[in-house]
């Protein structure tokens, strides 16, 4: 008698550059990270594989510390799942660690938070290197009004004012953990953390506090925009080419704390600059 094979579901560590992918989404005739990911896993697996990814990252959008699961029927060492894809994705997309998690285990719906960094190169001059990594702001920044300002955002809040057109969430309410605004030479960093976040959030945020840094608009205005519960109350959306997801957490019981506290001195976004 043949013993049923059963279901695994593994979990992966990703890192992307976004610069020359339509988004994270895998869509008809343009190239998306998923695509890529899901072949490269099909041809480990020998078998189709689809993933699910803790945050849909748009085009333009880095991430360091994107994390996914699948389901597979394939027995295979972790090893494998790392090496073996690594060696069928392109150079810009590299698995960083695998993990066999319970079934339950979902990398979007079971995640308790999701931090993203945003970079803005802040210099009359554009930088010939970092183009598709920083956004560039050749106006003098503020980034003690560009910190206060962005704390009017913590805790729960209708957050309207900052989702796109086309989010398709149900709820415009999110909590946000931590926000913060550093500087390091050239090179400002804002760092935001959620429990989840809507389409354009983040980017919204950064066309926000651009204003308010190069003194446009006052510190209080974040609060202002955050009240308005409407889109057009606010700025511009910023760059994507400043934005990485840099970290996914979620419930000990999961048991993917080592993995995720592995990559912590790459999540304060890229070496090279920050």
């Amino acid at each position: 008698m043949n013993t049923p094979v059963v279901a695994r579901t593994i979990a992966l560590g990703i890192e992307y550059d976004g610069s020359l992918f339509s988004g994270w989404q895998r869509q008809q005739s343009v190239p998306s990270v998923q695509a890529a990911l899901e072949m490269a896993l099909s041809q480990v697996a020998n078998h189709p594989v689809e993933v699910c990814c803790a945050g849909r990252t748009d085009a333009g959008v880095h991430a360091v510390g994107q994390v996914v699961h699948f389901n597979t029927q394939a027995l295979r060492s972790l090893r494998a799942w790392i090496y073996g894809t690594n060696t069928h994705l392109p150079a810009t997309v590299r698995v960083l660690w695998a993990s066999e998690v319970d079934p339950d285990f979902d990398a979007r719906r079971s995640a308790s938070s999701r931090t993203y960094h945003y970079f803005i190169y802040n210099s009359p001059i554009r930088p010939a290197l970092l183009n598709r990594q920083v956004t560039w702001c050749y106006r003098a920044l503020s980034v003690e009004a560009m910190h206060e300002a962005a704390q009017q955002w913590l805790g729960e809040h209708d957050f309207s004012s900052f989702r796109a057109a086309e989010c398709q969430s149900r709820s415009p309410v999110r909590r946000l953990i931590h926000t913060s605004v550093e500087r390091n030479g050239l090179v400002l960093r804002f760092s935001v953390t959620a429990n989840a976040f809507l389409h354009h959030m983040v980017r919204n945020m950064v066309g926000v506090l651009l204003e308010i840094g190069a003194g446009r608009r006052p510190v209080h205005w974040s609060k202002e925009v955050l009240e308005a519960r409407a889109r057009v109350k606010a700025g511009m959306t910023a760059s994507p080419n400043g934005l990485y997801l840099v970290s996914v957490s979620y419930p000990d019981k999961f048991g993917l704390a080592e993995y995720l506290d592995s990559g912590l001195e790459k999540k304060s976004g890229p070496w090279f600059f920050y």
